[in-house]
């Protein structure tokens, strides 16, 4: 297998599950409510609020909207606006050091040869495209943005549909046999061989302590660190 085009995913593949449910989220639950209502009138902060509203009946106050953001958090709801809106919160806490973003040693020396080999380095996660590149901007091994050429979120469509993963081929320009892509969902996997590309599980000891074996890896090859994966 020779890619010419690296596709990953970012929680529970090159970075820890644990970073995203320990430090993340209970961040955007705690500073959500006061989020909005210092910006709620700033235009990119009011559509996403906006959206919320209409899809809800029609919600008369940022109140309520908080509330139902707060909600879809608790949920681990993949919505776009509320990955949006944590987004932009999330920025504010980047800038301030409040946190830096776990990724995983080995995923780090890893892209950095592939990118050094000529391999085209592209993000596909639920989080949204601004959320990604500040995750990766503001990493522990510091700003790994240079490394990735796109970045795709679920506005290109759901992570287990084969739709996506065509129109993300698409956008990279290349025939589906010269791109792989890594995550740690088998039903992501699914659908991204569906639609014609290489697959592999990361399955790390950390994010799940019970071995994907056998049938469990739905027959996508199975790794459980980034330097266990050659594409040379």
């Amino acid at each position: 297998m020779k890619p010419c085009a690296i596709l990953t995913d970012i929680e529970g593949t090159t970075s820890s599950i644990a970073f995203v449910k320990e430090v993340l989220f209970p961040y955007a639950r705690r500073v959500l409510p006061q989020y909005v209502a210092s910006h709620g009138r700033e235009p990119e902060v009011r559509r996403w609020l906006d959206q919320v509203a209409a899809e809800n009946g029609g919600l008369c106050s940022d109140a309520m909207i908080s509330e139902v953001l707060l909600g879809w958090i608790d949920e681990d709801r993949k919505h776009t606006a509320l990955k949006a809106l944590q987004g932009l919160l999330w920025e504010e806490g980047y800038r301030r050091g409040d946190f830096k973003a776990h990724v995983y040693p080995d995923a780090v020396a890893r892209l950095q040869l592939w990118k050094s080999r000529g391999h085209d380095l592209s993000v596909y996660s639920s989080g949204s495209v601004p959320a990604q590149k500040l995750f990766f901007g503001h990493s522990e091994a510091g700003d790994l943005r240079p490394l990735f050429s796109q970045w795709f979120d679920t506005e290109i469509g759901g992570k287990r549909e084969a739709d996506s993963y065509r129109q993300i081929l698409g956008r990279l320009e290349r025939p589906a046999e010269e791109v792989v892509f890594l995550s740690d969902v088998v039903e992501e996997l699914d659908a991204a061989r569906d639609a014609g590309l290489a697959t592999v599980l990361l399955d790390r000891r950390s994010d799940y302590p019970t071995p994907r074996l056998g049938e469990a890896t739905h027959d996508h090859r199975r790794v459980e660190r980034f330097d266990e994966l050659s594409l040379d």
